[in-house]
């Protein structure tokens, strides 16, 4: 049987990821701390432009987010930052400590960000399949198994999933149907629906801890994800081969309800597409 064997959480949004024994759905069915925060860039005094206003600062548009390096104590609600390499770290309580925060990720970036919260669903990437993401233990052994310098752990930190399930290669693809339609499963005692396979974007071709791109990275993605595409996979998705891990939406019946480790999965008949997007 395919059980949930990872639960993890970006408590910043583009920021590193902590794993969890057990996650709340919260409403608009997010998980519980995972992107609960994200740093938005911020116009300095003497700029009159607005373009700029509240735009993410993250992995597609700074690449110095990536020589960051973070971890929390999230019974503390607390944020333990300093660049990769370094000894030289410094802790902040997201609530209180939150202007400082933002005023320290200043210096850094060497422009003025703020750091906004929303607990509603937090800042999901996919607004309309705004639930957790899916990847199976076998997908990210095998995706790693195309290059030679890239392990699975490395692999997972690139693709940034939120549950990976103890399942074979490319077993998520069974979780998504053609457009229009949705495939439910269940995760212990919560509903999701699967809508999509993740159209990527340049994150991943990027080494995590250096931000620096791995030369041919997407060109071997593509060949080798359309050469092992399984027959269960919709192919009504492939306008490219450049998607991995699925999306999801959560019913509300499910909010509220948590997700653990070790949680059975088992999955239900393709349905039309119910959420509010359709």
């Amino acid at each position: 049987m395919v059980r949930l064997e990872r639960i993890r959480v970006h408590p910043i949004k583009s920021l590193d990821a902590v794993s969890i024994g057990a996650g709340e759905i919260v409403d608009n069915g997010g998980l519980a701390w995972d992107r609960r925060y994200a740093i938005v860039e911020q116009p300095s005094e003497t700029d009159s432009t607005t373009d700029s206003v509240g735009q993410y600062v993250n992995g597609k548009r700074e690449r110095l987010i990536h020589n960051l390096e973070a971890t929390y104590d999230l019974e503390r609600e607390t944020v333990t930052v300093g660049e990769r390499g370094s000894d030289e770290t410094v802790t902040f309580h997201l609530e209180l400590d939150r202007d400082c925060f933002a005023s320290w990720l200043s210096d850094y970036f060497g422009y003025p960000v703020e750091v906004v919260r929303d607990d509603e669903g937090g800042f999901p990437d996919d607004t309309d399949a705004s639930g957790p993401t899916v990847i199976s233990t076998g997908t990210l052994e095998a995706v790693a198994s195309w290059y030679d310098d890239i392990d699975t752990d490395e692999m997972c930190r690139r693709l940034r999933p939120n549950l990976v399930l103890d399942a074979p290669a490319f077993w998520e693809d069974r979780l998504y149907d053609a457009p229009g339609q949705v495939v439910p499963f269940d995760i212990g005692s919560v509903t999701l629906q699967g809508v999509n396979p993740c159209q990527r974007c340049v994150v991943p071709i990027r080494d995590p801890d250096t931000g620096e791109s791995t030369e041919g990275f997407r060109e071997t993605f593509v060949e080798q994800r359309e050469a092992t595409l399984p027959e269960w996979a919709s192919e009504a998705w492939f306008d490219h081969y450049f998607r991995l891990m699925v999306n999801t939406y959560v019913p509300e019946s499910s909010w509220g309800e948590t997700l653990s480790v070790g949680d059975p999965v088992s999955v239900g008949e393709t349905a039309v597409d119910p959420s509010p997007a359709e």
